[in-house]
């Protein structure tokens, strides 16, 4: 399948700012995305062990709880893969006017180079954001998980 490449982008990167107001944006979703997760986790128990007694809560045994956090770990990293793979961004990109390509041949990019991306990028969040104070000082301005993934984020022409 041939990829069609990114339409009318100027190749500039852009800055912190906009990457961070993305991902607030894009927090909200994940936030929504959060809680119908666990609305669905929990209606799942309740269908299965039925109702915890009046003034309870659920008890998770380890397993459970280290089955549902992989669980929503698995639905936030499905979000940005597939949104980075099928458009090259997600809702708060696309309103911050920034998009994920090749860096080479700066089409849309790959499964795995969205997966490896995804990977990287929430190592270099939880890594105190060093990934992203990357850009800072890189001559292309590009992050940790794009140099690993073989991506760039670029601006989009204002329409």
């Amino acid at each position: 399948m041939k990829k069609n490449p990114v339409p009318s982008v100027e190749f500039a990167a852009p800055g912190l700012p906009r990457i961070f107001a993305a991902m607030v944006y894009d927090g909200l979703l994940l936030a929504a995305i959060s809680i119908a997760y666990g609305a669905l986790v929990v209606a799942i128990d309740v269908a299965i062990f039925g109702r915890p007694e009046v003034g309870k809560h659920i008890q998770w045994s380890l397993p459970a709880k280290l089955l549902i956090t992989a669980g929503w770990l698995f639905a936030v990293m499905f979000f940005y893969v597939y949104f980075w793979q099928k458009f090259g961004q997600t809702l708060g990109m696309k309103t911050w006017r920034m998009q994920i390509v090749d860096a080479k041949t700066h089409q849309i990019i790959s499964y795995s180079q969205a997966v490896k991306r995804c990977a990287a990028a929430f190592l270099s969040f939880i890594c105190f954001g060093m990934g992203y104070w990357l850009k800072l000082v890189h001559p292309q301005g590009r992050l940790m998980h794009d140099l690993l993934s073989g991506t760039q984020i670029i601006l989009l022409k204002k329409k």
